[in-house]
């Protein structure tokens, strides 16, 4: 999903669905940091698979609406990026 894992949520993404994705990596990750919450906990609270949770902070997957969704229900935050995804240039 990104030209540098190591950058990953951090660096912006040219592609828009990456970038969204891109975008909820990072508000999941700062809530469960915030909440002190961890993986097997936010499973658990949400009803999404650990791994399924694992690979969206690592950017390995893109999440389904079910997901972000029942993420949402647990956190009370909402995951899907306010107003449009900005479209980026490709430095290529």
């Amino acid at each position: 999903m990104t030209n540098d894992p190591e950058a990953w949520p951090e660096a912006p993404s040219p592609d828009t669905g990456a970038e969204a994705v891109r975008q909820i990596a990072r508000r999941l990750a700062r809530v469960l940091d915030d909440r002190g919450l961890s993986l097997r906990a936010a499973a658990a609270g949400s009803g999404v698979n650990r791994q399924v949770i694992a690979d969206l902070l690592a950017g390995k997957s893109w999440p389904d609406v079910a997901t972000i969704a029942r993420l949402t229900a647990f956190t009370g935050v909402r995951m899907w990026p306010p107003g449009p995804i900005p479209i980026r240039k490709s430095k290529h």
